[in-house]
């Protein structure tokens, strides 16, 4: 079957490792489902994975992508839920020390077949076209599970998102919109801030601008570049939830800034089944429709990839396999 994959892995040229071309179709085990991919999505998960952070060298070849939606053997419509538990975890598989995603372990979606726990298939609701089931699994999960679970915050509140652009802050953006929230985000670019202000958000500034206000809420994905301001933006009893570091590690942490003023910094990653079935009947239900740069053929994936690693996205990148 036609896949995309990493073939071998480079820091400084993740693009070299990435091959598009034929891999063994897949066998399901006991409690499995192979599934007839129709779209995937593109995260920089898939970037990493091409660096060699977190998918060890040895697992190589490895067919990438955590994001899908497509049939089953007896054309059921579903999204793939890419977080895969350990056997015998049971409760919240985000808690899970020894869970994986899809694309880590075992082979991701971007192919024309995938294997994936039968527990992990989430039906797709009717109305939902196969492109927006795409783009759902990873950055608009992980986006939910930081506004709804651990960012405790209601209709009327505000909320900062730090780095407009991206696939979580777009699906940030939009989400909070849609539930009533005062969505304000930064960007280096200013196009990218108007384009996040058309998207939904009530106002754009420029990276580590002081705002009119402090927020109920910071949502920050780059870490070390942003972490000052995101704990300076927040109001008193305010949180910040932490779900990446593209830009490294913090430090100072500003601890002084977090017990006196006693702030909430809470780690966020992904999101459970149940989040993500949610999440879709969410997001059909606002009419929402998800935010999405560019739909690649299977075969020409690489543009994609080569447009995620520049930084020229807004929106998701979404593959057409079925």
């Amino acid at each position: 079957m036609l896949a995309c994959f990493a073939a071998s892995q480079s820091a400084d040229n993740p693009l070299s490792g990435l091959q598009i071309g034929e891999q063994p179709a897949p066998v399901a085990e006991d409690g499995w489902t192979v599934v007839t991919v129709r779209t995937a999505g593109l995260n920089h998960h898939d970037l990493w994975s091409l660096k060699g952070v977190g998918l060890p060298a040895d697992r190589l070849p490895m067919i990438l992508g955590c994001d899908g939606a497509g049939t089953t053997p007896d054309g059921a419509e579903v999204l793939l839920h890419a977080v895969v538990a350990s056997p015998g975890w049971r409760g919240d598989e985000t808690l899970d020390p020894r869970r994986t995603l899809l694309s880590e372990l075992h082979p991701g979606t971007l192919a024309e077949q995938v294997a994936v726990p039968t527990a992990n298939l989430v039906p797709k609701p009717a109305g939902m076209s196969w492109e927006q089931a795409a783009t759902l699994s990873t950055a608009w999960l992980t986006a939910y599970r930081m506004l709804f679970t651990n960012a405790g915050v209601a209709p009327g509140a505000t909320v900062l998102v730090q780095g407009a652009g991206g696939g979580v802050a777009t699906a940030l953006i939009q989400l909070g919109s849609a539930a009533g929230l005062r969505v304000w985000v930064t960007s280096r670019d200013e196009a990218k801030g108007a384009a996040a202000v058309a998207l939904g958000a009530d106002a754009a500034f420029a990276s580590g601008e002081r705002l009119p206000d402090r927020v109920d809420a910071v949502l920050d994905t780059v870490g070390a570049a942003t972490w000052k301001h995101s704990i300076k933006s927040l109001r008193p009893g305010g949180t910040l939830v932490t779900s990446g570091a593209t830009s490294g590690d913090p430090a100072p942490m500003l601890l002084t800034d977090i017990f006196f003023r006693q702030l909430r910094v809470v780690g966020s990653t992904m999101g459970t089944r149940d989040e993500l079935d949610r999440l879709a009947r969410f997001v059909l239900a606002a009419g929402i429709t998800p935010a999405i740069d560019s739909v690649v053929p299977l075969a020409d994936a690489r543009q994609g990839f080569e447009k995620m690693a520049a930084g020229e996205l807004m929106g998701k990148v979404v593959v057409s396999v079925g």
